[in-house]
């Protein structure tokens, strides 16, 4: 008998759950398993056991490609698209970004000044959210490609002065093939160096950009390596710029990145633009140091090849990045990297998406900023299968444990696993030890920390991009103190490549997003972006009434003591600060949880304490939740670390 989907109720005034009938089963007996089912999921003895999940529409002209989403310290979600892996938006120059509010409901769209498609993002300490990068130009497959193309290395010889180009400018070499640039750039002073002496020496500043051919097809190509003319420069300007190149080829054309960076403000709701990043970055990791600073690693640059490892540094302060010649790295796109207990060290679980060799930069390790070494870890199982794979910290970050979920093989590979490791990074020899297996192989899972420390993993598929109809519907919820997996309710809209999971401030868990090749289990059939929205509400929510914050500060300093008020102090077992969420592609380098030493105070308040140590609690806004000893936690009150 074939198996009848399970659907969660769907929060909508004008839509209703259509009944799903099993193609080999008659229809009465479907009918009757499909409610017998809905009754079941629907009992409060089902959802204090599992929790439930629930299905949102919104209206079409707010339905967005959620490639990226991050929870504002307004309860607000920024979601953004940009052109949302598709091509005529970004051939058209839409893109676009959602403010949506869980809360109400309500959602307005935001101007979105450049392509963020595939950008990075991380969290401020003044609750801006700094995105960086994105889409300059998309892939081309080989029988796709018209002109030829390739990487054009512009040079300034003149040390007083740079330049700007226009996208267009043209390049001409020797033997009159000429050659455009796809995108405007700008050409730095040459550098000058005075000796002692009073001699100087001048180095020639290089800017590397894609070109292509004006002319389409062979007569494009090249295999020769020259010197290019700059059209329309004349006198100095003609000795002093110039372009070098090698092939020019029909090929394969990546995806190529953008350097611009934005502050999104979350109280006037805005974009702010500063400083462009020194590379061009397309799936960057922009990871949040403990002073305050943003690291940019990785990333696909503006001619389609991965960095080899120039890594950049954003300080709030100045509004500008800049170059770390000295933390030269390579990773592959969008690694899993996280600020650890000491300053200065960051641990790389294994985990990437998207680009790279699968010979190069997966073992996961140590990497210490203040000297650029790398100390690999043992013990990682399924090692070649890290790529989609999710990682999270396991427990309150004071535990120093982290959790790896899941994965696939490197690029489109079939392969998956049931593989969650763990890993005790305080250890005297830190190496992965197994957790429990999930209960079906799983790419793209989407991992978000709960209030009661609780972990949620759900959705993903089992081949690459949901392949084969190959959505995992089942969900776990993990226990870190115990390293065990347990069944969740099932959810009811497949999600894989492009979705993303986020606490909310009430408790509950939002999942969005989705984009699957095919919506066939033949693959001859292409699929739509999954635009519903699911809301998980887990089964703690079912299970007594909730304590509550009648009254706590806004703000807090690094080691200081936070009161709360609460009618409930007698049974709050726990307090737990929570970062909020900025997921994309697998990926959330924000999320962690940080426990506070609880004190009954003579007056019936709580004193929370604040660990002083930056590398745990990272300044910026968090959610304050507290959780009472049924394990049910309140409603949370945001706070700002300072």
């Amino acid at each position: 008998m074939a198996a009848i989907k399970r659907r969660g109720r769907i929060l909508t005034v004008v839509l209703v759950p259509a009944v799903l009938i099993a193609v080999n089963v008659p229809p009465a007996v479907a009918f009757v398993a499909e409610i017998r089912h809905q009754q079941l999921i629907d009992s409060p003895e089902y959802q204090a056991e599992f929790g439930r999940w629930d299905v949102v529409e919104l209206p079409e002209d707010l339905q967005i490609n959620a490639i990226h989403a991050a929870l504002l310290p307004t309860g607000k979600l920024l979601i953004i698209a940009g052109s949302g892996n598709d091509r005529a938006q970004f051939d058209a120059g839409t893109f676009r970004s959602l403010l949506y509010d869980p809360a109400t409901g309500q959602a307005r769209m935001v101007m979105t000044p450049a392509d963020m498609f595939c950008a990075g993002h991380a969290f401020l300490s003044d609750g801006n959210l700094l995105v960086a990068g994105g889409t300059q130009r998309y892939e081309l497959l080989e029988g796709a490609v018209t002109h030829a193309a390739g990487a054009m290395r512009v040079r300034n010889e003149f040390p007083d002065g740079g330049r700007d180009f226009p996208a267009g400018t043209e390049f001409v070499a020797p033997d009159g093939k000429s050659y455009r640039a796809t995108s405007a750039f700008t050409v730095p002073p040459a550098d000058k160096l005075i000796a002692r002496d009073g001699s100087a020496t001048v180095t020639a500043s290089e800017t590397v950009i894609w070109v292509e051919s004006i002319v389409e097809g062979a007569p494009g190509v090249t295999a020769d390596p020259a010197q290019y003319a700059i059209t329309g420069l004349t006198g100095a300007d003609a000795e002093n710029f110039y372009g070098l190149a090698e092939a020019m080829d029909l090929d394969k054309q990546d995806y190529q990145g953008i350097a611009d960076s934005f502050e999104f403000d979350p109280i006037a709701e805005e974009y702010v633009r500063v400083g462009d990043m020194k590379h061009k970055r397309w799936y960057p990791s922009l990871t949040p140091l403990s002073d305050g600073t943003v690291l940019s690693v990785s990333g696909l640059d503006g001619t389609g090849t991965i960095l080899p490892g120039q890594n950049e540094v954003y300080d709030p302060a100045t509004k500008e990045w800049t170059e770390r010649p000295d933390l030269f790295r390579y990773f592959p796109t969008y690694p899993a990297l996280f600020q650890t207990a000491k300053p200065g060290e960051l641990f790389f679980t294994g985990s990437s998406t998207g680009y790279g060799p699968a010979e190069e930069g997966r073992t996961p390790g140590f990497w210490n900023l203040d000297d650029n070494t790398f100390v690999p870890v043992p013990g990682l199982r399924d090692p070649d299968m890290m790529e989609t794979s999710g990682s999270v910290w396991a427990g309150p970050v004071q535990d120093q444990r982290m959790l790896v979920v899941g994965g696939g093989g490197v690029g489109e590979s079939p392969l998956s696993t049931t593989r969650t490791d763990v890993i005790d990074i305080a250890a005297e020899a830190p190496a992965y030890t197994p957790g429990p297996d999930l209960p079906a192989p799983t790419r793209y899972p989407n991992v978000i920390t709960l209030p009661t420390d609780e972990i949620l993993i759900a959705g993903g598929s089992r081949d690459y991009r949901g392949k084969g109809q190959s959505h995992n519907y089942v969900a776990s919820l993990y226990t870190p103190s115990s390293n065990t997996l347990r069944p969740a309710a099932e959810s009811s809209v497949g999600r894989d490549y492009h979705s993303a999971g986020l606490l909310l401030p009430n408790g509950q868990v939002i999942v969005l997003g989705g984009d699957a090749l095919f919506s066939d289990p033949l693959n001859t059939r292409d699929a739509d972006f999954e635009h519903r929205i699911e809301i998980y509400t887990p089964p703690y929510m079912f299970q007594g009434p909730r304590p509550e914050i009648t009254d706590a500060a806004a703000t807090v300093g690094l080691g200081q003591t936070l009161t709360v008020s609460t009618p409930d102090a007698d049974r709050v077992d726990r307090a737990r600060l929570v970062r909020p969420s900025a997921a994309t592609h697998v990926t959330d380098l924000e999320q962690r949880t940080v426990a506070l030493d609880v004190t009954a105070n003579p007056d019936g308040t709580l004193g929370l304490a604040v660990p002083a140590e930056p590398t745990l609690v990272p300044p910026g806004f968090y959610m304050l939740f507290l959780v009472d000893d049924a394990g049910v936690p309140s409603v949370a009150r945001w706070v700002q670390v300072q």
